[in-house]
């Protein structure tokens, strides 16, 4: 592979740098505010790219629990990485790299790496100046990497906390380092207590001041609150947080993200930052933003319900209900139901519920379409195959990911082919029947304990059959697609499955690996599966055809009911 090209000097000198740090409190918004951001200056004709810093002592997102940090997302090169990540890659329609995701210890890390390397010619290494010197080489690298003239940075946590710190000290020796060129974007929460009925400034004046004691002064502040601001409230945080009224953002809770950046438009934020960073940007009504502002429509203005039942293993977190573990799935299918002019109406249904309670099974047959996301482990497993079983029975659109596949093939082999007894050496290695067995390449990993990032994880070529329906919903003979598993079809059965009906539609080019498997439409209106992740593909204004043709089916068969 041949190394990037340097860049040039103007680039260096003149790319633009726009931190997002959050105030008050976590999961406000900040990720979705990076993302509306680098979309309006993308498509105000600069050249953009986004990361996203954690301050997780974690290499990366791969070994983190779903319910407790969401979903993780793929990048092409098998980068693990939070869910932002997604975000950043669905509003900028690009691919990014591992360089444009850091964590804590994927810092300390290569700090330390180079220190055993003599790379610091023996000097003492401490935190301070050499944690935050290797992140802002970090997102220089990135910048060089994309070319970029405008690098979107979100610090992920809230100010004050001990973990964002030395990020917040990089941040700060970079304004020092390209000071004309290095600003700041505090995403706020303003709480209107119920009892109080009034908005409250002071927790955001509290978050400026802390920002402050880091060195950091907020150039524009997203004031995120369940309603918008009002004069009287931007007035009095323009005296204590030392902004000028004009720099302070109404950001109300919205029915859609894919709003934020017409209403970000909206609220002049466009126009400011381009002012505020001293840059010549196009203006806000062209070709990119056009074409956003349509898609954002149709989230609104479709009418006609397509019912989709999402069964999974990580929905419950307490006594509440954790969506954001199959995000990028979820919005994937948004993407393809407005597509075809369909409001998708989606149900989070835990796999364990058809474990306690079969007849629960027949409320399925309200559903337009049945979806089984990806997932590890044995929790719920009995459940899925009921599932899957009866979508496949009573000819209920079914689409699998990744582990939906696994469970495709273990269902079809215990209840067509009849073994009764299949299963995966993941849920039980004693079977007699393993249907699903561990990859060659992973067994001497996973006998070792090598198990953060080394799955098979990023994009691989497919080959398709001719005449399939993946082959007919790509319009393709080949795909890349993208993959997190361990596991796989063990061949061995294979073409005992396949003279039963089952057809291994996407193969690796060696054909050694199973991808895609199907009924074909003369059995089933849909019933698909695939060991990667369609879902990390799809984008907005570019659906993913595999999720297109789902819904299509879906639609059939409400048609037919």
């Amino acid at each position: 592979m041949k190394s990037p090209k340097s860049p040039s000097k103007n680039i260096l000198e003149d790319c633009k740098y726009i931190f997002v740090v959050g105030g008050v409190i976590s999961g406000v918004g900040k990720g979705v505010a990076a993302s509306s951001i680098a979309r309006i200056l993308q498509d105000r004709g600069r050249s953009v790219t986004a990361i996203k810093i954690d301050p997780y002592i974690n290499i990366d997102a791969g070994t983190m629990n779903p319910t407790e940090h969401g979903e993780v997302f793929v990048l092409d090169d098998g980068d693990e990485t939070d869910q932002d990540m997604g975000n950043y890659e669905r509003f900028l329609g690009v691919d990014l790299t591992r360089i444009n995701y850091m964590t804590t210890g994927r810092v300390y890390q290569t700090v330390i790496e180079k220190e055993r390397n003599l790379e610091y010619g023996g000097k003492c290494v401490e935190v301070v100046p050499h944690i935050p010197l290797e992140v802002i080489r970090r997102i220089e690298q990135a910048r060089d990497n994309a070319k970029a003239d405008v690098v979107v940075i979100e610090i992920g946590g809230t100010v004050g906390e001990y973990q964002n710190m030395l990020f917040l000290e990089a941040a700060r020796m970079m304004k020092i380092k390209h000071h004309k060129n290095v600003f700041f974007v505090m995403v706020s929460y303003l709480p209107v207590p119920s009892k109080v009925g009034e908005m409250k400034t002071k927790p955001t004046q509290s978050a400026v001041r802390t920002l402050n004691a880091s060195g950091i002064q907020p150039d524009i502040i997203v004031a995120r609150s369940g309603q918008p601001l009002d004069e009287k409230r931007k007035e009095k945080l323009s005296m204590f947080c030392n902004i000028t009224p004009e720099r302070i953002i109404s950001a109300p809770d919205v029915d859609s993200i894919y709003d934020i950046p017409v209403n970000f438009e909206k609220e002049g934020l466009g126009d400011m930052i381009c002012d505020v960073v001293e840059m010549k940007c196009a203006n806000s009504d062209n070709t990119g933003s056009r074409a956003w502002r349509a898609f954002a429509r149709k989230s609104h203005t479709v009418r006609d319900e397509v019912r989709i039942a999402v069964i999974g293993k990580y929905f419950n977190t307490g006594d509440f209900t954790l969506s954001d573990s199959y995000l990028s799935v979820i919005e994937a299918i948004k993407y393809s139901a407005y597509a075809v002019g369909k409001k998708p109406v989606l149900t989070w249904i835990s796999s364990i519920d058809f474990e306690t309670n079969p007849k629960k099974l027949k409320e399925l047959s309200k559903y337009d379409g049945i979806l089984v996301p990806g997932g590890f482990g044995s929790r719920g497993v009995e459940g899925l195959l009921k599932v899957i079983e009866y979508a496949r029975v009573h000819k209920i659109p079914y689409f699998g990911l990744c582990y939906g596949m696994q469970l495709l093939v273990i269902e079809y082999a215990r209840n067509v082919l009849g073994l009764k007894d299949a299963n995966t050496r993941e849920v039980n290695p004693k079977a007699k029947h393993i249907v699903i067995d561990i990859m060659e390449d992973q067994k001497e990993k996973v006998a070792m304990k090598k198990l953060g990032g080394s799955m098979r994880l990023g994009a691989y070529i497919a080959h398709l059959k001719k005449g399939s329906v993946a082959e007919k919903a790509y319009g393709a003979s080949s795909v890349s697609e993208r993959h997190r598993h361990r596991y796989e079809v063990n061949n061995a059965y294979r073409e005992a499955l396949e003279k039963k009906g089952l057809v291994f539609s996407g193969t690796s080019p060696d054909g050694l690996l199973c991808e895609i498997a199907e009924l074909p439409t003369i059995k089933h209106p849909f019933f698909l599966a695939t060991q990667f992740h369609p879902e990390f593909k799809a984008r907005p204004l570019e659906p993913h055809k595999l999720f297109t043709a789902f819904i299509k089916s879906c639609v059939g068969k409400k048609k037919k009911k």
